[in-house]
């Protein structure tokens, strides 16, 4: 094994840990809220419905009148399913069940100025494929936990016009192994021993900004854009079995860097009559800036300090959905969404992207005047789709996937 099978070692490693469980285009995660969950999320830039909605867009929380903290959970259970058509292998449910929790808070400071601050999942995965699965070096199983604390801030211009900001500061801890495989075939080690392990933990930061337009009463319009973020897993520990990537078999430092892209999002609302509306979005993601994978160190001299490279086929990608709201009495509200995530990149086995297709329902109950229940349920449907990897040990070889996930998510609100 060379430093050639390293770099797409390292590679599926970076790609892995922000997949599958996101079930967005890419390794995008939606789950912020229940109450959103149940529309599909659509019209997130333009909802008021709880303090969740600044994760979205922060200039909603100036619409809040009184305080508000408001906590979520969600249930994400993915079955995805990946056959190597070559080898004739099975790789089922390579994503377990997650938990994806989110905290915000809301309290308005004046009639022109609101604060807030969200805890919330940004990325979260956990991928694994069979220990003795034929490409072990470019599957194997993968888990990342990442965290985002968002305070923000909304400033009331006009009685239209609403403009916010906020600073996300994002924890992430990775960790991967990787297996020999087939190529265990050409050595003394069994298919399921593990090739390369790599850890490592890093922060990250960004802004998010947002503007909120109220025609009147029952119209509004709003806009966000969240910047892209530079994760550099920094110092992390990287360690080879085999004893071809580094001169002998031993744990290094190596620095990995992944470019999170930037999101713009437009949504409407409108209140049709006392009992139904509709809302809508349009969410843009620069994935074209996602083009290659990088990873240095001092221990990789022999190619001047790369210890792989890698570009990738990604383009810039749209997410529309539409969603209805529908207030039955003053105690239940009920909704609906459909969505659609178009495909950001060329399919892998780390990151087997397709058109997803979200079909939602969801409600809300009015405990009493200050507390509320929220929950959503979804159904992720993926395209069926073939692609083809090669693998230094396991050759080229032809792969199907198919997959879907349910995701349910509660929510409790208290305003005081």
């Amino acid at each position: 094994m060379a430093i050639k099978n390293y770099r797409r070692l390292a590679t599926t490693f970076a790609l892995s840990a922000f997949t599958l469980s996101a079930h967005g285009a890419g390794f995008q995660v939606s789950e912020h809220s229940a109450s959103g969950l149940g529309r599909a999320y659509a019209g997130e830039a333009a909802m008021t419905d709880n303090a969740s909605t600044m994760a979205r867009n922060p200039a909603t929380m100036i619409t809040r009148d009184t305080s508000q903290l408001s906590g979520a959970i969600h249930i994400v259970s993915p079955d995805i399913n990946v056959k190597d058509e070559t080898n004739n292998q099975q790789a089922s449910n390579i994503a377990p069940t997650e938990a994806v929790p989110g905290t915000y808070y809301v309290t308005p400071i004046n009639e022109k100025l609101s604060a807030g601050i969200g805890l919330y999942t940004v990325y979260g995965v956990g991928t694994d494929y069979p220990d003795d699965f034929a490409a072990g070096d470019i599957s194997g199983d993968t888990k990342l936990v990442s965290v985002n604390l968002n305070p923000a801030v909304a400033y009331r211009l006009d009685e239209n016009l609403t403009v916010g900001a906020g600073l996300n500061v994002v924890y992430a801890i990775a960790e991967l192994n990787r297996h020999f495989g087939k190529g265990a075939v050409i050595s003394t080690s069994k298919p399921s021993d593990i090739l390369i392990s790599m850890e490592g933990k890093t922060f990250g930061w960004g802004v998010n900004l947002g503007a909120l337009y109220e025609v009147d009463a029952d119209n509004r319009f709003g806009a966000s854009y969240r910047s892209g973020v530079q994760l550099k897993f920094k110092d992390g520990d990287f360690t080879d079995n085999s004893g071809n990537v580094l001169s002998s078999k031993s744990t290094v430092n190596a620095d990995l860097k992944v470019t999170l892209p930037a999101i713009f999002e437009f949504s409407g609302f409108h209140q049709l009559n006392p009992s139904w509306a509709v809302h809508y979005s349009a969410m843009w993601t620069e994935w074209s800036e996602f083009t290659e994978l990088k990873a240095t160190g001092s221990a990789c001299a022999s190619t001047g300090g790369v210890c792989f490279e890698k570009q990738e086929e990604y383009s810039d990608v749209v997410r529309w959905s539409l969603g209805t709201t529908h207030t039955l009495n003053d105690e239940w509200t009920l909704r609906a969404g459909l969505a659609l995530d178009e495909q950001a990149g060329k399919s892998t086995l780390s990151i087997p992207d397709t058109d997803r297709f979200w079909y939602s329902a969801g409600a809300t109950y009015q405990y009493s005047p200050d507390i509320s229940f929220d929950a959503g349920l979804t159904l992720v449907s993926s395209k069926d789709g073939t692609f083809t990897e090669t693998s230094k040990v396991a050759g080229t070889s032809k792969y199907s996937a198919k997959g879907k996930a349910y995701i349910v998510a509660a929510q409790v609100n208290y305003s005081f």
